[in-house]
């Protein structure tokens, strides 16, 4: 359902601007049409025969949850997709990046068709974890024992730390921290490099995989280094046009003075940025699509040919469906902590709205995304319908389209700066109520600057007509 798709930026604390960490997502899907919601679940007891639309999944889920914030498929027929989110521990969890495994290890450990997959992965994990590390230990766990039926990456925070996680064949998966001072560019395609195993600080894997990979035979390493992404990875030609370039344009944003060639296979997995990233940075990279290079494919000036501008594979483009930014602050109360940037539609085009996650509701657009396109009540269809106006006049209305996500850049920046400071004024047990209804006021200001955009883009649009006759003065 999500196969080959999304892109994913992991920041560390120390190489943020603002000292928060944060886990990036852009969630895209084939056909161009997923409905996404933006929704709430409440703190609760589980005990439940969970069985997966999907694919089949069964397990048995007991214990008590918290309340965390997810971004579903509206039409849960196939499955929830859950997505990405924060729990009330402000701990963040996205999933997933679709990765492949190379067919030598699956020879070996194949997919479990009815294994945890995607679709499940974040109702079985984030409700019942309190720190980045549960996280990781808890889906190990269940990959050990149910196994998995797909490759996947796997990002989770807290204020302190980032870890991701790479799935392998049907039992194997590793997992490396992110350095606090570094960041990691995630598309497609393993990107874990070399493991430590006396390192428990910074790695983590499955029971079962040194055993593995040694029975099979599987390490090309000739002085036993333990390369993931060696040993388990695909690095095939498809690779470097389809995954590797957004590394290297995001490598190329955050440390322009590196040289590095878009198609290669030895990017590294982390890199220290020259200049501290901000969650502005971070919308950069997950709208991008090799701007200001001969790669662009929606280039304003034609810089390049037509076969640049098709080489590679955009990270914007038109099977975006929602993008999530997770920040977790550490300059503000806990209770403030965790903000969900979320970007509905066609990224490039759209703003990112940011909602407090110690809430207890949504605003009622983001709860509304059936089959029928209803921009009026739906913010996913909004957005959709706004990459429809936009698409075919992209050159005539991208500075336009540009100045209205700056505006509503400053204009969320001023709210969390404004929402931060009212808060400081109430007691703990009233926060909740009080963010849920700034997020509405927040989301509501976003939403009618849009629609007041598209009457314009409309109105536009009926002006410059190729259709018209002027009659002359004797008619």
């Amino acid at each position: 359902m999500k196969k080959d798709n999304c892109t994913a930026i992991l920041v560390g604390k120390d190489a943020s601007l603002d000292g928060s960490t944060m886990i990036a997502r852009d969630e895209d899907g084939y056909g161009g049409i997923n409905e996404k919601l933006f929704v709430v679940n409440e703190a609760r007891h589980y005990d439940e025969n969970y069985i997966s639309k999907y694919n089949g999944f069964q397990m048995h889920l007991k214990g008590d949850g918290c309340r965390w914030t997810a971004s579903p498929t509206a039409d849960e027929s196939e499955g929830r997709w859950d997505e990405q989110g924060i729990n009330e521990y402000n701990v963040a969890m996205s999933a997933t990046e679709t990765e492949a495994t190379n067919p030598r290890c699956l020879g070996h450990d194949p997919l479990v068709k009815d294994g945890i997959n995607e679709d499940s992965m974040v109702y079985l994990v984030l409700p019942f974890i309190k720190t980045a590390r549960e996280g990781v230990k808890r889906l190990g766990q269940l990959i050990e024992k149910y196994g998995t039926g797909e490759t996947n990456g796997i990002a989770f925070s807290d204020n302190k730390e980032v870890w991701y996680l790479e799935t392998a064949a049907g039992h194997q998966w590793v997992a490396a921290r992110v350095p606090d001072d570094s960041y990691a560019i995630c598309p497609n395609i393993m990107v874990i490099q070399n493991i430590d195993f006396s390192d428990e600080d910074n790695f983590m894997y499955a029971s079962t995989i040194r055993n593995f990979v040694d029975k099979y035979h599987l390490n090309p390493s000739q002085d036993g280094i333990f390369n993931f992404r060696d040993i388990f990875g695909t690095k095939d030609e498809a690779d470097s046009y389809y995954n590797t370039p957004r590394t290297w344009y995001g490598q190329k944003l955050f440390n322009p003075s590196i040289e590095q060639d878009p198609t290669s296979q030895e990017m590294p997995f982390t890199r220290v940025p020259e200049k501290k990233i901000s969650v502005e940075d971070v919308q950069k990279f997950l709208t991008s699509h090799y701007n200001g290079t001969q790669y662009d494919p929606m280039d304003t000036f034609a810089s390049g040919n037509e076969k640049d501008q098709k080489k590679f594979r955009s990270i914007a483009l038109d099977r975006n469906q929602e993008s999530s930014i997770l920040q977790i602050r550490n300059d503000v109360p806990k209770e403030l902590a965790g903000i969900q940037w979320l970007n509905m539609g066609f990224y490039a085009y759209s703003p990112y709205v940011p909602f407090y996650t110690n809430i207890n509701n949504t605003p009622q657009n983001y709860q509304v995304a059936d089959h029928t396109v209803n921009p009026e009540e739906s913010a996913y269809w909004l957005y959709k319908t706004l990459q429809v106006i936009v698409e075919p006049r992209y050159h005539q209305y991208i500075y336009q389209i540009n100045n209205y996500r700056d505006e509503c850049q400053s204009f969320s920046v001023s709210r969390i700066s404004e929402i931060d400071e009212k808060a400081k004024e109430l007691s703990i047990d009233k926060l909740t109520s009080f963010l849920t209804e700034q997020n509405e006021i927040t989301a509501n200001k976003i939403t009618a600057k849009t629609k007041h955009l598209m009457s314009d883009l409309v109105r536009q649009a009926l002006n410059n007509s190729k259709y018209q006759f002027e009659r002359g003065d004797n008619l």
